[in-house]
């Protein structure tokens, strides 16, 4: 699948992004409900690694370390960042989608279900490629 084929997502998830991950080097994959694959030291594909790690990696399922979720408050009001059971796969709920009194339980629960939805249909809305072209 071609990225640049997609929908493009919204100008404001993007920054949120930008700024959470914060580093002008790091590659990453932004999925339809928002999951985030982080992507290394690669030299190929960006969309097929992510892609790959989140087939495997992204599907949640109760009662297995692929259900558990954290969620951490970020800096700047921004929201909450949800982390699974693989470092490099993330979601982020901003502040306007969820009242800061929803509770981390909901939280996550809401992350996960997104982590499991863009595991099933695998569709990505933007790459951001950070690799500098080595002359």
């Amino acid at each position: 699948m071609n990225p640049n084929d997609s929908e493009q997502p919204d100008n404001n998830l993007l920054a949120a992004w930008r700024k959470i991950i914060g580093d002008d080097t790091r590659s990453w994959v932004l999925f339809e409900y928002g999951t985030c694959v982080l992507v290394s030291g690669s030299k190929g594909d960006l969309s097929q690694e992510a892609t790959s790690l989140l087939a495997e990696w992204g599907p949640a399922h109760a009662g297995t370390p692929s259900g558990d979720f954290w969620v951490d408050e970020l800096t700047d009001d921004l929201g909450w960042m949800v982390t699974c059971h693989h470092p490099d796969i993330l979601n982020y709920i901003s502040r306007d989608e969820e009242d800061p009194e929803t509770g981390d339980m909901m939280i996550g629960l809401i992350g996960r279900a997104r982590r499991d939805a863009d595991a099933a249909e695998l569709n990505i809305v933007h790459v951001e490629d950070r690799r500098t072209a080595i002359c």
